[in-house]
């Protein structure tokens, strides 16, 4: 276990440990013994129970870091592994940075502090000219994970944006990436689709302003239409009200195009780049080639079929797969049952009863499990008024879900060791809508809900 006055490379000794980190990451305030400068150096465990996207987002960090020159970005000074002997048990990794003396805006709204309008005006400003710089590197960088604790107010009164963990250098800056990462309540929507843009980080700084102003994260802030309600817990001008509601818009097209744009608007009270011809823009997405869901829209309702799974299910590990392979594979699995594994049962259920009744048991669910997974159709309607979500086997509905329209806060993307799909969240629950469906399915799908939801 790494202990204050460990000495790392031979070269940085750990003081103490700074801010909460999640499992498997510890931030260290250090000494640089070669410069006798403070340093902060970022560590993450490689342990079994990690996913290899952690490691790829840790050394992405790095790569990004080296290549960034901003004073108000602290300075990347080295990257290094340790061995397991070192490590107490585990390899880390670390990443060296300038150490800025401060608090970050969340230990300061968490002690008390309140901003007034003039405050908040600053640290967006300030925020705003690493963002100019940020989003006009080529290719653009997107932090992705701007909010108050990656934030550091520094002694000398000036902002410094702190952990790119999250960071995207894009190739291309409307391009699909899986990695959906982002703070609930500060990132957007679109994030959440794997679908980061410049404007994503607009949308998460707006965010974090409106929890600066109210002290109240924007998670725990009411919502309607899935924006964010703080007009009435303070005390700032219309305009600066206006700037806010603009740069946290669900919908990505209303919000500015650029950080430079925002900065210009919020500069100067006249300026007309509010209009919604001056708004950021993600590109549509196509149907997916040969996606079996059916989507049918209207002004008035959006209807969605998911035909049977098994072999949605296959197709995301192999697309081209053969249909006379695909109901080959249909009648193997169902021969497989009574042919060779029931006539098993009677000689284990001689040999040991309970073994032969866990047996039977087991087989029985997995049959089960196969014949939902062949036959289940899943149907959802989205109108004005509700939400509502049916499967059906041989003609019998089941796992009927209803909800109210107006309590949806958005859609998004989720993936897990064993599958990928698209939620629904509301405010009070969130509605799984399929899984087990091809990436690009679930980007596409995820677009085209929210487009519907934007346009009522």
């Amino acid at each position: 276990m790494l202990t204050s006055g460990n000495i790392l490379q031979e070269r940085y000794q750990l003081q103490k440990q700074l801010g909460r980190t999640a499992a498997g990451h510890q931030t260290w305030l250090s000494t640089d013994l070669h410069t006798q400068e403070q340093v902060t150096v970022k560590l993450l465990a490689f342990s079994p129970q990690m996913e290899w996207e952690e490691l790829k987002l840790f050394e992405r960090e790095a790569e990004v870091l080296q290549s960034l020159e901003h004073r108000y970005i602290p300075r990347y000074r080295d990257y290094f592994s340790i061995d397991r002997e070192t490590g107490s048990g585990l390899p880390w990794f670390g990443l060296v940075q300038d150490y800025i003396p401060g608090s970050s805006l969340q230990e300061l709204i968490e002690n008390g502090k309140r901003f007034n309008e003039s405050d908040v005006k600053n640290i967006a400003k300030n925020v705003l000219e690493i963002l100019i710089y940020l989003h006009q590197l080529s290719p653009p960088v997107l932090h992705r994970d701007i909010k108050p604790s990656n934030l550091i107010y520094g002694d000398d009164k000036q902002i410094y944006l702190i952990d790119f963990g999250a960071v995207q250098a894009q190739a291309h800056v409307t391009g699909v990436t899986f990695t959906v990462v982002g703070t609930s309540g500060y990132a957007p929507l679109e994030q959440f689709w794997g679908r980061a843009v410049p404007a994503s980080d607009l949308y998460a700084l707006g965010a974090t302003l409106i929890h600066v102003l109210t002290g109240i994260p924007p998670a725990d802030l009411p919502q309607k239409e899935s924006r964010i309600q703080f007009r009435d817990r303070v005390s700032i001008s219309p305009h600066f009200i206006s700037w806010l509601e603009t740069m946290t818009e669900i919908s990505v097209e209303k919000r500015f195009q650029t950080a430079k744009i925002a900065l210009e608007c919020l500069i100067d009270q006249n300026n007309q780049h509010f209009l919604p011809s001056q708004s950021a823009k993600i590109n549509k997405l196509s149907p997916p080639k040969n996606t079996r869901i059916q989507l049918e829209k209207t002004a008035e309702q959006l209807n969605i079929y998911f035909p049977p799974g098994l072999k949605s299910f296959i197709n995301q590990y192999n697309p081209n797969i053969n249909k006379w392979i695909y109901y080959s594979s249909i009648f193997v699995i169902g021969l497989s049952f009574p042919v060779v594994l029931f006539p098993l049962i009677p000689r284990m259920w001689n040999d040991s009863p309970v073994f032969g009744l866990v047996f039977l048991t087991t087989m029985l669910m997995l049959l089960a499990g196969i014949i939902v997974l062949v036959n289940q159709k899943t149907y959802v309607n989205i109108n004005p008024n509700q939400l509502e979500i049916k499967r059906k086997l041989f003609g019998l509905v089941y796992g009927l879900k209803v909800g109210k329209t107006s309590d949806i806060l958005g859609v998004f993307v989720y993936q897990n060791k064993s599958s990928r799909g698209v939620k629904i969240r509301s405010e009070t629950k969130s509605y799984t809508i399929i899984e087990n469906i091809k990436e690009e399915e679930c980007f596409w799908l995820a677009q085209e809900i929210q487009d519907w939801l934007n346009s009522r």
